[in-house]
C-alpha cells in the first residue's frame, strides 16, 4: 500500500479523527503506531504529518515528534479580530475595483461551497469557506493579502473545523452570497456591514461544548 494515494488516506483519516473529535488536543502521533496502523512505512506517514502541521492541525517538535494542535479559544478571538481589520478594508477597495469578472468567480466559488456544505466532507468545506475570502483578495491581484489572509485562517481552521456546526456553515454560505451581491450592486457601505457581521457570526457560532475526546489513536481511527 505504499503508494502516494496513501498518504492523502492518512491526511484524510487523521483530519477527520481531529475534527470530529476523536482525537484529544495534544495527542502525540507516534509514527509507528500510524505506520502500524495504516500498513504503510514510517516515510509516509512523515510526509501526510508534514501536510498536516502545513494545516496547522498538527505541530512537529524537533526531537519529540508530532503532536494534535491545541489551538486556544483566545488565540481564535485575536485572530478574527485581526480578520476585521484586514476585511473590512479589503471589501471597501473590493467595491472600488469591482467587475463583472471578479463577480462571476466569486459566483463560482459560492457554487463549489454550496455543493460542499450539502456533502460529508467537513474539512473541504471549511478550507471552501475560508478560501472565499482569499478569493477576494486574489481577485484584486493582492498576493501579499492573499496570503496573510491564508495564514490568518489557517491558523483558526482548526478552532473552525472543531467547533463550527453544519448549520453555521450553510448560514456563512448564505452570508457570502449577500455579500457577492452588495458588492456586485458596488454598494460599499452594506458590503463593509455584511462582511462584519459575517466574520462576527462565524465567531459567534463557534460551539465549546463537545464530547471530551481520546488520546488513543487506534480507537480514533477505529
Amino acid at each position: 500500500m505504499d503508494n502516494p494515494s496513501s498518504t492523502h488516506l492518512i491526511v484524510e483519516s487523521l483530519t477527520r479523527a481531529i475534527v470530529e473529535h476523536r482525537l484529544l488536543p495534544g495527542t502525540k502521533l507516534a509514527e509507528q503506531k500510524l505506520a502500524d496502523h495504516f500498513g504503510v512505512s514510517r516515510t509516509l506517514v512523515r510526509q501526510a504529518l508534514f501536510q498536516l502541521s502545513q494545516n496547522r492541525l498538527i505541530r512537529l517538535e524537533p526531537a519529540r515528534g508530532a503532536f494534535v494542535a491545541s489551538p486556544s479559544v483566545e488565540e481564535a478571538r485575536q485572530v478574527f479580530a485581526v480578520r476585521r481589520m484586514l476585511e473590512i478594508e479589503m471589501t471597501r477597495a473590493f467595491v472600488r475595483q469591482v467587475t463583472p469578472a471578479k463577480i462571476k468567480a466569486l459566483k463560482d466559488h459560492l457554487a463549489m461551497e454550496r455543493k460542499a456544505v450539502a456533502g460529508p466532507d467537513v474539512s473541504g468545506r471549511t478550507e471552501l469557506l475560508g478560501d472565499f475570502h482569499v478569493r477576494m483578495a486574489e481577485l484584486m491581484g493582492n498576493q501579499v493579502l492573499a496570503e496573510l489572509l491564508g495564514d490568518l485562517i489557517s491558523r483558526c481552521a482548526l478552532i473552525t473545523l472543531m467547533y463550527q456546526s453544519a448549520r453555521a456553515a450553510e448560514h456563512s454560505t448564505d452570508e457570502h452570497a449577500h455579500i457577492v451581491k452588495a458588492l456586485a450592486d458596488k454598494d460599499e457601505a452594506l458590503a463593509v456591514r455584511l462582511m462584519e457581521e459575517h466574520l462576527q457570526h462565524v465567531e459567534a457560532h463557534l460551539v465549546f461544548d463537545r464530547t471530551p475526546p481520546t488520546h488513543d489513536i487506534s480507537l480514533a481511527l477505529s
